[in-house]
């Protein structure tokens, strides 16, 4: 069934008023930025991230993530080169980023295998998921513009980072600051109307 999910937002909004809440502000402001300027990022910028992510949840605590921090800017170009290339090369722009961010998970975890043989649900990514989430909104707090990369070449990306055979590289993120025109209007979202039932479908 369902409800008038309009009408239970306003009532909401009313009562809790919550645009003036930290977290929905860093959400609401947040973009995907893939044009930065050339300052550098500060290392503790970076560790105030994954301080965030360490703070995150994960199943049965395990705390899979890993994270490689890409800041020297020629092993920065180095693993642009290898993985933004060929069908890949649409992501070029993010060998600009001053930073990129190597999500990883450690896979040789008991609560992963079970997770996945028994519920054919690999909660590693669950895990992933909410720990790069963590890093945005924290690097969103702090300044700094993020996007999250799917689209490159993971075989050349790992080989070049030498990650071990247990430990699977997940996702890029890019960090910078962002450049002065990179932040636009806020692309439209489904109403909630579309994503909310309660109770039963």
């Amino acid at each position: 069934m369902v409800l008038n999910a309009s009408r239970i937002w306003s009532a909401l909004w009313r009562r809790l008023n919550i645009s003036t809440h930290p977290i929905i502000e860093s959400i609401q402001k947040r973009r995907s930025i893939r044009r930065f300027d050339e300052r550098p990022v500060p290392r503790d910028l970076i560790l105030s991230c994954i301080e965030a992510v360490r703070l995150a949840p994960s199943a049965e605590n395990v705390q899979p993530s890993r994270f490689i921090v890409i800041d020297d800017p020629e092993r920065r170009d180095a693993l642009s080169k290898a993985a933004f290339s060929g069908i890949y090369s649409h992501t070029q722009w993010a060998a600009k980023a001053p930073v990129l961010i190597a999500i990883c998970a450690e896979l040789d975890i008991l609560a992963n295998r079970i997770g996945k043989a028994i519920q054919n649900m690999p909660y590693y990514l669950i895990d992933i998921g909410i720990a790069g989430e963590h890093f945005v909104l924290q690097a969103e707090s702090l300044g700094l513009g993020t996007c999250w990369i799917g689209w490159f070449d993971f075989r050349k990306a790992k080989k070049h980072l030498r990650i071990p055979r247990h430990i699977r590289l997940c996702e890029l993120i890019a960090v910078g600051y962002p450049d002065g025109e990179s932040r636009k209007s806020l692309r439209k979202r489904k109403d909630l109307e579309e994503l909310v039932r309660f109770n039963q479908w």
